[in-house]
């Protein structure tokens, strides 16, 4: 017969594997749950979504229920309710706790874990979000980054009692330090986020104050016309054209139309048709796949494909040749094209704006242009006026422009009226651009930043090897391009002609593009720029 005291002896060591097994198996599924933590926190930056998840791994591995994650805010520093198992954050009404107040503002005042056998037993209990058993034991831990509480981490386990209390809280600890990093993670970059978003603005708003109507100086008659047109078209999609001589603008306005459009979030793509000869504007526009001609070392998007879903400017492009221009037509009636060396069709969505000096209707009876793509284009055509028919103008526009030069040099600078006075009277065949290049020069002349009528040049046409007279009868020390003072266009082909005449020559009726001067001599771009420089042409800026 065994004694009493080994009987007792016998039971406690049974109690004491039993508490052991429970215990290790308690281990091993906070284990498996602390793994599970880790994959859902590795998975993503939301981390509301997140913390949704982590709360119901440990709901159904390790039998913690009833979990809920608050952050502290960082402007007020009271608790903030983030996450709640099983109910998505539109379900329940902003909840915050103060420090000291209930029992998870106690967390946030004491910084340390706070652990309950049964929680309704508590006098701070304030069960806020009406979740919890006051029956059912506490825990809740301070979600900790670098020492600084970020949060509390609050379940209640699914048994009564004190039993494993302890072991439980260790391990809520643990996956509370696996969610501080990953709310830290999220809140930094939230915060980044947050902050490219308020640079994107700003410099939305920058952009379009300057490329809007701001940056287009005009109360005349005609160019409020003009202001008028461009506010109606902004808002459709409409393919617009515009005309006007060289130096009235017309980029302005293109930029106007798209950055006060619909598609002012879209791309903004600009390209010169008359600066690149026939075989590049084509890659340029439409892009190229890999070894489609030399030096196609990869595939390439062209213009098209860089402005799908925003706007396309086309500047001068009254001088493309016939060749292309069935190319680019087949593109704005379909929105369809192939790159260069491609097979496949693409589509974009693209808004075309374009722009030209050239008298259309003329190169169309000639037949240089075709008429399909005159009238393709034509579907909104906007005039630009020549300063000359709005001299009322140029005042505003002098002013603006020394602004924006001042800025540039890092001054004030003011014009005299007697200035401008001397600007009204003089027909400005360079238009606005002609104008700036004046205030340029006569900003550049002055020291101390007021502009008198003496600093007023205008740059004028003379003879080879003759002196330049500014307005006003005084010799002009600033150089000015040499060109020949033909009353008809030169042959090009005429023997007669030196090599540095007739690229001069070229340029002239080229209005001073190189690249078409380099067409009309049968040239490539390269070889005209050569030239210019070998032969110490200056080239004339209009």
């Amino acid at each position: 017969m065994s004694s009493p005291l080994r009987h007792h002896s016998g039971l406690a060591a049974d109690a004491g594997g039993l508490r052991h097994c429970e215990t290790h198996e308690l281990h091993l599924m906070q284990f498996e749950a602390l793994y599970a933590v880790s994959q859902v926190l590795s998975r993503s930056l939301d981390y509301r979504d997140t913390l949704r998840e982590v709360l119901g791994i440990l709901d159904e591995v390790s039998g913690l229920t009833r979990g809920m994650v608050s952050v502290v805010d960082a402007d007020s520093g009271a608790l903030m309710i983030e996450a709640v198992l099983g109910r998505a954050s539109a379900d329940f009404a902003p909840v915050r706790y103060q420090p000291g107040e209930g029992v998870l503002g106690l967390v946030l005042e004491r910084n340390r874990t706070v652990t309950l056998a049964a929680i309704g037993s508590d006098a701070r209990f304030l069960n806020r979000l009406g979740i919890y058993d006051a029956a059912l034991p506490f825990i809740a831990v301070p979600i900790k980054v670098a020492g600084s509480l970020k949060g509390v981490l609050a379940v209640q386990p699914g048994e009564p009692g004190e039993a494993l209390l302890e072991d439980r809280a260790r391990f809520v600890e643990m996956v509370a330090n696996l969610i501080g990093g990953s709310v830290e993670l999220a809140l930094r970059v939230a915060e980044e986020k947050n902050s490219l978003l308020e640079e994107r603005d700003l410099l939305r708003r920058t952009v379009r104050h300057q490329f809007g109507f701001d940056n287009v100086v005009g109360r005349s008659t005609a160019m409020r016309r003009v202001f008028d047109q461009v506010r109606l078209v902004a808002k459709w999609n409409t393919t617009v054209l515009i005309r006007g001589e060289t130096g009235t603008g017309k980029e302005l306005i293109a930029n106007a139309i798209h950055y006060n459009s619909p598609r002012a979030r879209g791309a903004y793509v600009k390209l010169n048709c008359a600066a690149l000869p026939e075989n590049l504007l084509e890659s340029e526009l439409f892009g190229h796949e890999k070894g489609a001609f030399t030096g196609a070392v990869g595939a390439r998007k062209g213009r098209f494909e860089q402005a799908d879903g925003g706007t396309l400017f086309l500047d001068e492009i009254g001088d493309i040749s016939p060749a292309f221009q069935a190319k680019l037509l087949r593109v704005l009636q379909e929105g369809e094209f192939e790159r260069v060396g491609g097979g496949r069709t693409l589509k974009v969505d693209v808004r075309i704006i374009a722009a030209t000096h050239r008298d259309l209707e003329s190169a169309v009876e000639a037949g240089d242009f075709r008429e399909d793509l005159f009238y393709r284009l034509s579907v909104m055509p906007l005039y630009l006026p020549p300063l000359r028919e709005r001299l009322e103008d140029i005042p505003d526009i002098a002013r603006h422009l020394l602004a924006k030069i001042g800025n540039v040099q890092g001054r004030k600078l003011a014009i005299q009226d007697a200035a401008l006075r001397r600007l009204a009277n003089h027909d400005w065949p360079g238009n606005v651009r002609e104008l700036e290049n004046c205030l340029e020069r006569a900003a550049i002349l002055t020291e101390e930043g007021a502009i008198d009528p003496d600093l007023i040049r205008f740059v004028q046409k003379r003879e080879r090897g003759g002196p330049k007279v500014s307005a006003g009868g005084t010799v002009n020390p600033l150089p000015a391009p040499a060109m020949p003072t033909a009353a008809a266009p030169l042959d090009l082909a005429d023997p007669a002609l030196d090599e540095r005449s007739r690229v001069v020559a070229a340029l002239e009726q080229a209005g001073w593009v190189q690249a078409r001067a380099a067409r009309l001599l049968g040239i490539t771009p390269r070889q005209i720029a050569y030239r210019i420089q070998t032969l110490n042409i200056e080239v004339k800026q209009i």
